[in-house]
């Protein structure tokens, strides 16, 4: 069976890439998985001191897989991987570099946000889809509203409002938006300024960046995905995914 996440070390940057392009790289069950796992082969690996996180295909990350989601009751959601994949990222000891030529939707957004360092094309889009289909972007607050401005948060987070690379600067959730010929360049200038780094300083470093988030990170985390959970199941977010599968507006937008 094809692998949707690969992984592969090269002069001790190792590169994770979602690849399954079919789903827009949504984080379907199978995917989590994957990803949990070369996340923490990465972290073990000493012949990595760097980790960069991107993508096959147009898009970085659509979010959840709604197909899993649709019929499902709070408890049978699935989502249960999600939180240990953003804590993971989180706090690695390693630098983890976000890589993105395509958009970033609900929970792709929350992974890039997990991410020490995020760097897009200036192509790319980002949305906190949820509002739209009757859920809310509860677990991926707890990487994503450390970055953004708080008006930027409110703003977004209520209107689910598609914006651009240069608003996502601007706001926190991206370092850099370059042109798309030349991303790999500025990727590859920040892995090489992140190489020069001590692997114990670096890791000293996160430890002393995790301090501006506070302690509570899992049982924030446990909080929100339980939260989460019961929206998707939800008699409204059921019929977001309807109508998302559908390609037809919910029944709210005609009230």
């Amino acid at each position: 069976m094809t692998e949707l996440v690969h992984r592969e070390t090269h002069e001790s940057v190792a590169t994770i890439t979602l690849d399954s392009p079919g789903n827009r790289n949504a984080l379907s069950a199978r995917l989590r998985r994957e990803l949990i796992d070369h996340l923490d082969a990465a972290i073990a690996d000493t012949a990595a001191r760097v980790i960069v996180l991107t993508h096959a295909g147009s898009v970085f990350c659509a979010g959840m897989d709604l197909k899993e989601s649709r019929g499902s009751a709070a408890g049978e959601q699935g989502v249960r991987e999600f939180p240990r994949i953003l804590q993971t990222v989180w706090d690695s000891p390693k630098p983890v570099l976000a890589r993105l030529t395509g958009p970033a939707r609900a929970g792709g957004v929350g992974l890039l946000a997990a991410c020490d360092i995020a760097i897009a094309a200036d192509t790319t889009t980002f949305a906190f889809s949820e509002v739209r289909l009757g859920v809310v972007p509860a677990v991926i607050s707890v990487t994503v509203l450390p970055r953004l401005l708080p008006r930027a948060a409110h703003e977004l987070f209520l209107t689910g409002e598609t914006f651009n690379a240069a608003r996502a600067t601007k706001i926190g959730l991206l370092n850099r938006a370059v042109p798309a010929d030349q991303l790999d360049a500025e990727v590859g200038r920040f892995v090489a300024m992140l190489r020069r780094g001590g692997p114990g300083a670096l890791a000293g470093v996160k430890d002393l960046l995790r301090r501006e988030r506070p302690s509570s990170m899992p049982a924030d985390f446990a909080e929100m995905n339980e939260l989460s959970a019961r929206y998707f199941a939800g008699e409204e977010g059921q019929e977001g995914i309807r109508a998302f599968a559908e390609k037809r507006s919910p029944a709210w937008t005609t009230i």
